[in-house]
């Protein structure tokens, strides 16, 4: 059996690489995540008056796409409407429930999708398919996707060219008839090379769908390699992950990652051919968090360091290279990387615990022998290469000084 060839929209998807999720609505005023209303179980009017202080007068389209630019990232995933119902933008007298109905009376999703257009980024679309406040949703399920179907195809026609876009919700119901046929049909007759995911939830991650959907999702949890052989369609990957235990602000919540735990999973992601999707969640009325702000610039700095948007993390593919531990290797065109991982020892002189050090040459299979040298990719040192019979031993030393830049990419040329 052999694994189909990407459509164009699909290999065009997987070289973005990295990019940002951004859930921001009503609930990011009470700063308590974005399922606060589900957990809380607040009365629906008193919920929805939420929108009487919604005036998103923080919000800056523009610093947002430079903040993802800034990071390394290509594309950016809006909840336009996330599961409690409330669209960020004019849906045109379908809801009541939209930013037009708000003191901020923008239509925020324009704004944002104007921005990354001017920006360079690609623009996506995160659409709930589920509503927490919609009566249709329990009591009218076939007016409630015709009501589905005519939100999207707003989005579709009214925002020029759209990226993709992203559903959540099927899980809610997975007995139900989501008529995603006609959903999927609504995309491509409006935006034929938009990518379709559909978020199958942290449970099933990997798991396929209907033919029209493009990438499948791993819900913060690191991807496994797709099994593509005797496939009708090649699919991509994504990894959806977020910086803290919520997905929109909580104003309690101390756990974040660190920059270094983003660049692993950027990395892991990659490694098994799939895209990595950062999330922040932004303040009330719409500004971009601090520390993840900040954050997500020093994993810039560390894509900058590795070759930028030019680098193996955007054109690089699994190429069947293996390795001991976490260790990998990704092609690009007729060019070997190689990853490594943990190297461990942050300083020449002063290292007290040796017990943990990693080795210094690390061995790496089905390298071909035409390779010859090596050297880092951030700063151009040549490395020890030997190759034989199909196994590279690369010397790959231990970090200087203040330095550690958690992972460390060889370049092999011929």
């Amino acid at each position: 059996m052999t694994s189909p060839r990407p459509l164009d929209r699909i290999s065009a998807f997987e070289d973005l690489a990295f990019g940002l999720f951004v859930h921001w609505g009503l609930y990011s005023q009470l700063a308590r995540g974005e399922w606060v209303q589900h957990f809380e179980k607040p009365g629906r009017a008193d919920y929805l008056r939420l929108m009487d202080s919604f005036t998103a007068e923080d919000f800056d389209a523009d610093a947002l796409v430079l903040l993802a630019k800034r990071a390394g990232m290509r594309y950016i995933t809006l909840t336009a409407r996330h599961h409690e119902g409330f669209s960020l933008y004019d849906t045109d007298g379908l809801s009541d429930l939209d930013v037009t109905r708000t003191p901020c009376r923008r239509d925020l999703v324009r704004e944002f999708v104007e921005a990354c257009h001017r920006g360079g980024i690609v623009p996506m679309i995160y659409h709930t398919t589920l509503d927490w406040n919609d009566p249709r949703f329990e009591s009218d399920w076939d007016g409630y996707q015709r009501y589905l179907r005519a939100s999207v195809e707003r989005l579709c026609t009214g925002y020029g060219p759209i990226g993709g876009f992203w559903f959540d919700g099927n899980w809610s119901r997975p007995d139900a008839d989501w008529q995603v046929g006609e959903l999927y049909d609504v995309i491509r007759r409006h935006q034929p090379e938009a990518i379709i995911v559909n978020n199958t939830g942290v449970d099933e991650r990997g798991r396929g769908g209907h033919a029209e959907v493009d990438a499948v999702t791993f819900e913060r949890g690191r991807p496994e390699p797709i099994d593509r052989n005797g496939a009708p369609k090649y699919v991509a990957a994504e990894m959806c992950h977020t910086m803290n235990f919520h997905w929109g602000t909580a104003a309690k919540d101390f756990n974040f990652l660190s920059p270094a735990h983003v660049i692993e999973e950027l990395c892991f992601a990659r490694r098994a051919g799939a895209n990595l999707l950062m999330n922040i969640g932004p303040s009330a009325q719409g500004g971009l968090p601090e520390y993840e702000s900040a954050a997500l610039a020093k994993v810039g700095e560390w894509t900058a360091l590795h070759g930028g948007l030019n680098g193996p993390l955007y054109q690089g593919r699994p190429c069947g290279v293996t390795a001991e531990g976490e260790d990998f290797g990704l092609i690009v065109g007729d060019g070997l990387y190689l990853f490594v991982t943990r190297q461990t020892r942050t300083a020449d002189t002063v290292y007290l615990a040796s017990d943990d050090q990693e080795p210094s040459f690390r061995t790496f299979r089905g390298v071909d022998s035409s390779f010859r040298r090596a050297e880092w990719l951030d700063d151009g040192t040549a490395i020890g290469l030997d190759v034989h019979d199909g196994v590279a031993r690369l010397d790959v030393g231990t970090y200087p000084y203040g330095t550690n830049t958690v992972v460390r990419i060889a370049k092999l040329s011929r």
